[in-house]
């Protein structure tokens, strides 16, 4: 049996690891022969030390096999199996609007998603706030639910990956989130063992990122698209802005309003599709339907998104999709019924006339985990209620006292608090600011 400790020495000291040492490492992973020590250890010298292409596909790989690999051949699904992953910003909620497009387009979308990371939401935490929804369904209710309504948003279950889903937790906890062959391994090891034919990558850059450099974001988008590529799975990857909040709302039950909203186009104030997320999920699900072969290019595909938001189709996708997981039939129909809302309502005041021409957007992340709506540890309950509504995007003229947003919280404490934390994460100057895109760059595959 390999020592865990010389396996974090040998890491630790700089030298590159071989299959049987990853092997092992993961297999202490899956039985628990690893203490949660050894694991933070080890992750912590891989974010010091790195690791080489060929150590990132030996433990990509050995994820993989830590559990079960599903095959859709018996499906006799008539269309390619296609997902999208993100490595996570503020309000970024395209997952919830980009499975049901897809899905309505004639993709299956089996999209195996995460809790939130470090101060980055998680889709799953989203779904949980949906009553009934089982964000971890047997492996035999997935095939069934995918076959049957074209889409699947969960989380890991016990059988997927399930190395993974314990390393993810320690890394949320232990400041060992930032490393390049960590991310492209946990993602990867998921989308393989869901056994995708296609996989869009978007890669998040900006102060509201994991990734805040350029060359962080590129590596770690060429990378997933070079690993993928070796395992066998065509792999597109953009890399999109997240110097601000995706959307107008931040937190688990507001997100999940607002891609409800998105999807049906309905709102009852503001534009019911804000134009930065629009543009990321119309642009993610364009390169998701190429890959797919559902689309001849980037043009007719963005089409077909168009078409199947402006129909209802991909809103009637959401609802089906949610109520085979054992959500509310009619939670697009009445959403106010099904997702609650926090007891305190607190406008934050702009404190001066001007122009909003920056975002602290992480701080944005950290103060929803202050509010309650993310983990300080890896067991903490989270409050689905809280989160900001309706925050003014960069670019937006202001008057003084016109809400910034509006605080959602569960209590006048926590909201004074959020309503401080927003007001010092928003930049006010007398002009506006350059207006910046949001596909920032594309690594196509080979």
């Amino acid at each position: 049996m390999m020592l865990a400790q010389e396996v974090i020495r040998r890491k630790r000291d700089g030298a590159a690891l071989e299959p049987a040492e990853i092997g092992a490492f993961v297999d202490g992973l899956t039985t628990g022969a690893w203490s949660e020590g050894q694991v933070a250890a080890l992750a912590m010298a891989i974010v010091w030390r790195g690791m080489t292409a060929a150590e990132t596909v030996s433990l990509t790989q050995a994820m993989v096999r830590s559990g079960q690999v599903l095959h859709w051949d018996a499906q006799a699904l008539g269309g390619p199996v296609l997902d999208k992953h993100s490595t996570g910003g503020v309000g970024d909620k395209v997952s919830l609007m980009l499975a049901p497009i897809v899905a309505a387009c004639g993709g299956f979308v089996p999209m195996v998603s995460g809790r939130g990371l470090g101060h980055t939401g998680g889709t799953l935490d989203k779904l949980a706030s949906i009553p009934g929804y089982d964000v971890a369904p047997s492996v035999d209710r997935l095939r069934q639910v995918v076959a049957q309504v074209g889409c699947a948003i969960i989380g890991q279950t016990a059988d997927l990956a399930p190395a993974d889903r314990r390393l993810y937790a320690v890394r949320d906890v232990t400041a060992t989130v930032e490393s390049v062959p960590l991310i492209t391994a946990s993602i990867l090891s998921k989308k393989l063992a869901a056994g995708l034919h296609g996989l869009v990558m978007d890669v998040k850059l900006g102060n509201g990122a994991f990734a805040a450099e350029p060359a962080f974001a590129r590596a770690l988008a060429q990378s997933i698209v070079d690993v993928a590529g070796g395992a066998g799975l065509p792999t597109r990857a953009l890399v999109t802005d997240m110097n601000s909040v995706l959307g107008r709302q931040v937190g688990n039950a507001l997100e999940v309003r607002e891609a409800i909203e998105f999807l049906t186009g309905r709102a009852s104030q503001a534009p019911a599709r804000e134009p930065r997320l629009l543009e990321a999920t119309r642009e993610l699900s364009a390169e998701l339907l190429c890959l797919g072969g559902l689309a001849a290019d980037l043009a007719a595909a963005r089409g077909r998104v168009d078409h199947v938001l402006a129909s209802g189709v991909a809103a009637e996708q959401f609802a089906r999709m949610v109520h085979a997981l054992g959500g509310p039939a009619d939670l697009v129909d009445r959403p106010g019924a099904h997702l609650s809302l926090a007891p305190v309502v607190r406008a934050v005041p702009a404190p001066r006339d001007g122009f909003i021409t920056a975002m602290a957007t992480r701080d944005i992340g950290l103060a929803l985990i202050e509010l309650g709506g993310g983990r300080r540890q890896a067991g903490d309950a989270i409050d689905p209620r809280v989160g900001f509504a309706g925050v003014q995007p960069v670019g937006a003229p202001v008057q003084a006292g016109e809400p910034l947003a509006w605080v959602h919280a569960a209590s006048n404490a926590k909201a004074e608090a959020a309503i401080r934390s927003l007001r010092d994460s928003l930049t006010l100057a007398d002009g506006p600011p350059p207006e910046a895109p949001v596909v920032l760059s594309r690594i196509p595959g080979d």
